[in-house]
C-alpha cells in the first residue's frame, strides 16, 4: 500500500524554517578567511536536509536552488573556498530567497521566478569564479593542460548604474544592444532600489541588471562597452566556466537519501535516542488551557461553599494547591524562550549597519527567558521598530563616534529578564542619546505643547510616542515618516504592557518594555459599582484615593476633574458609562481609582474596592461582541460574571468625550 507522504509536509516546512534559522545564525558568525569547521558543518547539514526533503516532496525548484548553495558550502568546509564578506552577504540573501520560496510553496502562492533567477545566477557566478581559479597553478601561472580542459563559455555581468546615469546622456538599453552584437544575451532586471510610486523621479535610474552573455568572447570587448560609464556604476564581470568533469544534478524525483552526499553526523548525536520533545498543535494546547481555566473557576466556587465543613475545607485547600500547580504547568506548555524573537536581530543589525555604513555590535542576554507564545508573536514588530531606531537614530557614524571620544564600533544591548510577575525587555545603545531640546521644539512647533510650558524630562521624552511625531530631517526607508513609536506603544499597551524611555545626551538611550508573562491569566483588582463588579488590571493602577470637595473642579472642554499632586486628571463615572445604578453619586463618598493607559492618567469613580485576585480571562469579542472600554470577562468564585476593564480604551473614551465637549462649547 502506497504511503501518502503529504501528511508529513507540514513537519517538513517547520523543520526547514528551523534549518534556515540555523543557516542564518551560522553565516552571521563567520569571519573572513578560513571558517570554523563546526559552524560550516552546521550550515551545510541544514542546507542538505532542506535539499533532500524538498526533492522528496516534489519541490524541485527549492531542491535545485539549494543544490548550488550546498556546492558552495561544501567548498568552504573543505577549505577550497575562503570566506569573504561578499560571499556571506550573498549566502544570507540566498537564505532569504529560500525562505520566500518555502513560504510561497506552503501557502500555494506563485514563486518569484525573477528574484530566484537573479540570486541563483549570482550563486552560479560565484561558483564559476572558484572553478576558474582552479586552472591557476600553485606558482601563480596558468596551466596549459587545465586551460585546454576548462574553457570560458560566456560571462555573467552584474550592472548597477548610479541613480544619475540618465542625466549624463547614457542609456543602458544602447549598451545591451552592443552586447547582443557580441553573443547571445539574456537580461534579468533588479528592482530592489525602486521606491514607492510617490517618490519616483523620472530623471533618475533605480534599476540594475544581471546579464548572461553566451559565447567565446574576450573580456576586453565587454569592458569596452562599459568604458564610458565605468565610474558611474557598479560593475562585475564574471566568467562562466565549463569543464569535462560531471557536476551532480538533482533529479526531479530525487529521494532525500540520494540528494547529494550524506552529511557527517555531529559527534555524540544518536539516531536511535528518544526525542526530548514532541510537536503538539497549538489548538490542542489552548483547549487544555481552557479546561484548566474552568477547573480553576470551579475550585474557586467550591471554596466559598465549603467553609462550614472543616473536612471539606481541608480537601478544598488541597484541591486549590493541586489546581494552581496544574495551571502553572499547563501554562508553561505555551511558554517559549524569547530567543524566538531575539534570533532575528543579529541579521537585522548586520543588514542595516551595512546599509547605513556604520559599525555596530549587538549584544544579547536573557534569551532563555520564557514568555507566552501569543505575547512573543505580538511583541516582535514593536521590538523591530525599537532596534531600527537605535541603529538609525541612536548610533553615530564611525567618524562622529571617534570625534566624540567613543569607540568606532557602537553597541546595542538587548536584554530580557523576569521581575515581579512580568518580563522586562531592555533595548539600550551607547549612541548620541535623545536631545530633549529638539524634542520640545518640535512638540511646540506641532502644537502639542504651549510655548512657555515647563515639562520634566519624562514628559518631554514621552512626546516621541505621539502619532506622527518625528525629528528626522530626511525621510528614508528606515525612519522619518512619523510612524513607529506610537505604534510601538499602542501594540505593547494592547498586551497589557508598558514602555518607558530614559536617555542621556551623548551617552545613549534605554527603552524598557514591561510585559505580562501570559494573556490567559490576569492579576486584577475587583471594584464595586452599584450591584456590578468589575476587574481593573493591577498593572494599570497607579493608586486609589478618597477625594475631598476642594480637590474637584470643572474644566471647560474637559468636564469633571480632580487635582492630584498639581495635576488635573479627568474623572470617569463608571456607572454612567455602563448604565448601572450606583450606591453613591457624590464623588466625595466613593473612591477614585487612578489608572494609566497610553501615557495618560484618569480617575475611575467606584463605590468600593473588594480585593485582589488572579482571574482567568475569557474573550468577550469571541463569545459576544466587542464593547468599548471592556477587554474581556471572567467568572468569580460566587459564579457571577465580572467584566475586565480596558484601561487604554477608557482613556481614549475620556479623550473623545473631551473633544465632544469642546465642539459643543464652540
Amino acid at each position: 500500500m502506497a504511503i501518502d507522504i503529504t501528511q508529513f509536509l507540514q513537519t517538513f516546512y517547520e523543520e526547514s524554517f528551523e534549518g534556515l534559522e540555523i543557516m542564518e545564525t551560522g553565516l552571521l558568525s563567520l569571519d573572513s578567511g578560513n571558517a570554523e569547521s563546526e559552524v560550516i558543518n552546521d550550515i551545510f547539514r541544514a542546507a542538505h536536509s532542506i535539499k533532500g526533503g524538498s526533492g522528496t516532496f516534489g519541490l524541485n525548484a527549492v531542491a535545485n536552488f539549494t543544490h548550488i548553495l550546498e556546492s558552495l558550502l561544501d567548498e568552504m568546509r573543505d577549505g577550497r573556498r575562503q570566506v569573504t564578506k561578499e560571499g556571506v552577504n550573498l549566502l544570507l540573501e540566498s537564505v532569504d530567497c529560500l525562505r520566500e520560496m518555502l513560504t510561497a510553496s506552503k501557502e500555494g502562492a506563485e514563486l518569484d521566478t525573477q528574484r530566484i533567477g537573479d540570486v541563483h545566477g549570482r550563486l552560479e557566478a560565484m561558483w564559476g569564479k572558484s572553478e576558474a581559479a582552479a586552472v591557476v597553478a600553485d606558482n601563480g601561472n596558468a596551466s596549459n593542460a587545465s586551460t585546454e580542459q576548462d574553457a570560458v563559455d560566456g560571462w555573467t555581468i552584474k550592472f548597477s548604474p548610479f541613480s544619475y546615469i540618465l542625466k549624463t546622456g547614457n542609456e543602458p538599453a544602447r549598451m545591451f544592444k552592443e552586447l547582443r552584437g557580441l553573443g547571445k544575451l539574456s537580461v534579468s532586471v533588479i528592482t530592489d532600489k525602486v521606491p514607492d510610486f510617490s517618490e519616483l523621479d523620472p530623471d533618475e535610474c533605480f534599476l540594475g541588471w544581471t546579464l548572461m552573455l553566451e559565447g567565446e568572447i574576450e573580456r576586453s570587448a565587454i569592458e569596452e562597452v562599459f568604458s564610458w560609464i565605468e565610474e558611474d556604476c557598479d560593475l562585475e564581470i564574471t566568467p562562466v566556466v565549463s569543464n569535462s568533469q560531471s557536476i551532480e544534478q538533482v533529479p526531479d524525483n530525487a529521494p532525500a537519501s540520494s540528494a547529494g552526499a550524506a552529511a557527517t553526523p555531529r559527534a555524540g548525536a544518536s539516531g536511535g535516542s528518544e526525542s526530548a520533545s514532541i510537536r503538539v498543535g497549538i489548538d490542542k494546547v489552548d483547549s487544555v488551557i481552557n479546561l484548566v481555566g474552568e477547573l480553576v473557576i470551579t475550585q474557586s466556587m467550591l471554596s466559598t461553599t465549603g467553609e462550614a465543613y472543616p473536612l471539606l475545607k481541608a480537601g478544598l485547600a488541597q484541591l486549590e494547591r493541586n489546581t494552581r500547580e496544574l495551571q502553572e504547568q499547563v501554562m508553561r506548555m505555551r511558554m517559549l524562550p524569547v530567543s524566538f524573537v531575539f534570533n532575528r536581530f543579529p541579521r537585522l543589525v548586520h543588514d542595516i549597519s551595512q546599509k547605513l555604513d556604520k559599525k555596530i555590535e549587538l549584544k544579547m542576554s536573557g534569551e532563555q527567558t520564557e514568555l507566552d507564545k501569543t505575547v512573543i508573536e505580538k511583541v516582535t514588530d514593536p521590538l523591530v521598530h525599537l532596534i531600527r531606531n537605535s541603529l538609525d537614530h541612536g548610533i553615530e557614524m564611525p567618524a562622529d563616534r571617534v570625534a566624540a571620544g567613543k569607540p568606532e564600533t557602537g553597541t546595542v544591548w538587548l536584554n530580557a529578564y523576569h521581575k515581579g510577575g512580568n518580563i522586562i525587555i531592555e533595548v539600550k545603545d551607547d549612541g548620541k542619546g535623545i536631545d530633549k531640546a529638539v524634542i520640545l521644539e518640535k512638540a511646540i512647533e506641532r502644537g502639542l505643547v504651549d510655548p512657555g510650558v515647563t515639562l520634566d524630562d519624562d514628559q518631554i521624552l514621552n512626546m516621541v510616542f505621539q502619532p506622527g511625531f518625528s525629528t528626522a530631517k530626511e525621510v528614508s526607508d528606515l525612519s522619518g515618516r512619523g510612524v513607529g513609536m506610537d505604534v510601538v506603544r499602542r501594540n505593547i499597551v494592547s498586551l497589557g504592557g508598558h514602555v518607558e524611555i530614559s536617555s542621556v545626551k551623548g551617552e545613549g538611550s534605554t527603552i524598557t518594555v514591561r510585559l505580562p508573562l501570559t494573556l490567559a491569566i490576569l492579576d486584577g483588582q475587583t471594584v464595586e459599582v452599584g450591584e456590578e463588579n468589575y476587574i481593573v488590571p493591577i498593572v494599570s493602577i497607579v493608586e486609589s484615593t478618597q477625594i475631598k470637595s476642594e480637590m474637584l473642579n470643572y474644566v471647560a472642554g474637559k468636564g469633571e476633574t480632580f487635582m492630584l499632586r498639581d495635576e488635573y486628571l479627568p474623572v470617569i463615572r463608571l456607572y454612567e458609562l455602563f448604565n448601572s445604578k450606583p450606591k453613591h453619586t457624590d464623588l466625595t463618598k466613593g473612591l477614585l481609582v487612578v489608572v494609566e493607559g497610553e501615557g495618560k492618567k484618569i480617575g475611575l469613580f467606584v463605590d468600593d474596592l473588594l480585593g485582589q485576585q488572579q482571574v482567568v480571562i475569557k474573550s468577550l469579542e469571541t463569545n459576544y461582541k466587542k464593547v468599548d472600554g471592556i477587554s474581556g470577562a471572567t467568572i468569580l468564585g460566587n459564579g457571577s460574571v465580572a467584566l475586565i476593564l480596558d484601561v487604554p480604551g477608557l482613556v481614549r473614551l475620556s479623550q473623545q468625550n473631551s473633544k465632544n465637549r469642546l465642539k459643543l462649547s464652540a
